[in-house]
């Protein structure tokens, strides 16, 4: 069947539909639980076994989590960050500079800053250490270890491993109360003199190559969860003659989903193919990250035109489903992100 509308897969391009596909299995392993703790432990299982970004096979591991997000965001949720350290560890280790043996860790990714809050490194008796605050720390109260980004000077920051149980490491989510990915806790960490080792020099996690390619994940766990959300409409088209306004919907759910589809594969090839470094990847990695968001956004709304209000309020999977993708994709920052789209396609824009 096309990759959109299988059951079982989603697939950027068509190929084999055999039951011995590793993207078959992988994608559709899936646990059939919402909780964090079995969902972390499948996801160290298979995290060796998906491939990495930039080695031949980047459209096979999007596949992956486009497959796992269309059966569960949550699970999509828990993976992707443990996949994205896994290949932030071994692009460290492949430009030569410092890095961890992964081990049988559980990974979360930590990047974000927040007004007000800061998270700084130093060195104390010759070894590294973490002070201060970092927000929206998703599953840090869950991972056994993460990668988190912290001020090296007044302009640099660097990126270093930590374990959430040295006894300096506090994760509070109190106030994480959503109605998308509950699951998912995140929180916000306070670190008091946390032992940290440092995975690259200062700059090194957002220049490399797979900064951009780890953003365009993300957007294949988008495209995955509004692939699930489409199926859905297909089966209630299926379930009466479909009227001109069904039909509309119909198509305009397929074309969105199909230029997203063949950009992230052209976006797969491009950095399979050495074509996705420096500024060329932050611009396919911006322009393919706007395209499926701007493509899920439609989704929602024409799922929620043709559908009415009755999946939402009597199907909970369906429901689930709806405000898992809202809040997933507001990791996009929708006008914000547009216009730094359009300063890389006119950097020399008169101000």
């Amino acid at each position: 069947m096309d990759g959109l509308w299988d059951d079982d897969v989603v697939r950027l391009t068509e190929g084999t539909d055999s039951a011995s596909d590793p993207i078959r299995q992988l994608g559709t392993s899936v646990p059939a639980t919402r909780r964090t703790q079995p969902l972390l432990t499948w996801a160290r299982g298979i995290g060796q076994r998906v491939p990495a970004p930039g080695a031949g096979r980047t459209r096979q591991r999007w596949e992956v989590l486009a497959t796992v997000a269309a059966r569960d965001l949550v699970a999509a949720r828990v993976l992707e960050p443990h996949l994205d350290a896994l290949a932030i560890l071994d692009e460290a280790a492949t430009a030569g500079v410092d890095t961890i043996d992964p081990g049988t860790a559980t990974w979360g990714v930590w990047a974000a800053e927040g007004p007000g809050v800061r998270l700084e490194a130093s060195v104390h008796d010759g070894a590294w250490v973490l002070d201060g605050v970092k927000p929206w720390c998703s599953l840090a109260g869950d991972v056994s270890a993460g990668l988190v980004t912290a001020w090296v000077d007044e302009r640099r920051r660097g990126l270093f491993a930590v374990q959430g149980s040295d006894p300096g490491f506090s994760a509070d989510a109190g106030d994480w109360h959503p109605a998308g990915l509950a699951e998912v806790t995140t929180a916000t960490v306070t670190m008091r003199a946390v032992a940290a080792l440092p995975i690259g020099g200062p700059g090194w996690y957002l220049s490399r190559p797979g900064f951009a390619w780890g953003g365009i994940g993300v957007a294949a766990v988008w495209f995955g969860g509004a692939v699930a959300l489409a199926r859905r409409l297909v089966v209630e088209a299926g379930r009466r003659a479909p009227d001109d306004i069904a039909l509309l919907h119909l198509g305009e759910v397929d074309v969105r989903l199909t230029a997203a589809r063949v950009l992230l594969a052209h976006a797969a090839d491009e950095i399979d193919e050495g074509r996705a470094t420096g500024s060329d990847g932050a611009h396919l990695a911006a322009r393919v990250r706007h395209v499926v968001a701007a493509a899920a956004e439609e989704v929602l709304l024409r799922t929620g035109h043709g559908l009415g209000p009755g999946p939402l309020s009597r199907e909970p999977e369906h429901a689930r489903r709806v405000a898992d993708l809202s809040l997933y994709l507001r990791q996009h920052h929708a006008e914000r992100d547009a216009v730094a789209l359009g300063r890389m396609v006119l950097p020399e824009a008169p101000r």
